[in-house]
């Protein structure tokens, strides 16, 4: 009876450190200049609707150039490659910004967000951080496509940053550790509030909540008054709240890839 004890005491004591060791451990890329996969939707509308979605211009364009002017390689990314939308509302007045309208006339981001990779051509293991700009495309193919659940599951487990801000967060909703739990179980984290979508009249058109979601997984939610920077980090995850949030949020990760 002894050995049967000591026996499973010792597996025991193996799958927790295997599992411990899943999650802390550090790779290295190699890379003298750090590289940062940044992923759009290839979403463009909002389901049954018919509203016209996509990628939100400024969370596009602020980590763009606070990334690229702190060193750092930015190699755009989509499920379906080539051209990914922009949400539309978000190239008009008040939501634009001295980003966009700098991101407008620069023919080199330009072509590069005209230009995106495909995603699963795409070797993530070649790269130090990864960033999402929210939108609500993203709620109807980057939440549900499984090569980038694995993607952030691998990046987290290797300790590698993982940048999301506004409605990106909602793809944290299905990604499970390899020890079978939820990634976002206890974790300190932000998106886009509920009470912001039913502000513009459109939490009725959305697949599902990303803040009761994330609640439901065990999440720690935060969040602060509607519209408002708010910037929440908790190991590898970094997010935050709201459109405002992007150029915060760029700019910590680019603060966290010099350590």
């Amino acid at each position: 009876m002894k050995n049967i004890k000591s026996i499973f005491v010792f597996v025991f004591t193996l799958l927790v450190t295997n599992t411990f060791a899943q999650t802390t451990l550090k790779v290295n890329t190699g890379n003298k200049q750090k590289r940062v996969l940044l992923v759009m939707s290839s979403f463009d509308d909002m389901g049954l609707s018919g509203k016209q979605t996509g990628t939100w211009f400024t969370e596009l364009a602020a980590p763009y150039y606070i990334l690229t002017e702190a060193g750092y390689e930015v190699v755009f990314a989509s499920p379906d490659g080539g051209e990914a939308p922009i949400d539309l509302l978000s190239m008009k007045v008040p939501f634009t910004t001295e980003y966009t309208k700098k991101f407008l006339n620069d023919p080199v981001a330009m072509f590069a967000a005209k230009r995106t990779r495909k995603l699963r051509n795409i070797d993530y293991n070649t790269f130090d951080a990864a960033f999402f700009p929210g939108g609500y495309g993203l709620l109807w193919d980057l939440a549900s496509d499984q090569f980038v659940i694995k993607l952030i599951k691998d990046f987290y487990e290797t300790g590698r940053p993982i940048a999301m801000v506004c409605h990106a967060p909602a793809i944290l909703r299905d990604v499970k550790l390899s020890n079978g739990k939820y990634l976002v179980e206890g974790l300190n984290l932000t998106g886009f509030k509920d009470a912001e979508d039913a502000e513009i009249e459109l939490d009725r058109h959305l697949l599902f909540s990303l803040e009761q979601e994330l609640k439901r997984r065990g999440a720690n939610y935060k969040s602060k008054a509607n519209w408002e920077p708010n910037v929440v980090i908790d190991g590898a995850l970094m997010t935050g709240q709201s459109p405002a949030s992007a150029s915060p949020l760029a700019k910590a990760l680019a603060k966290r890839l010099k350590k």
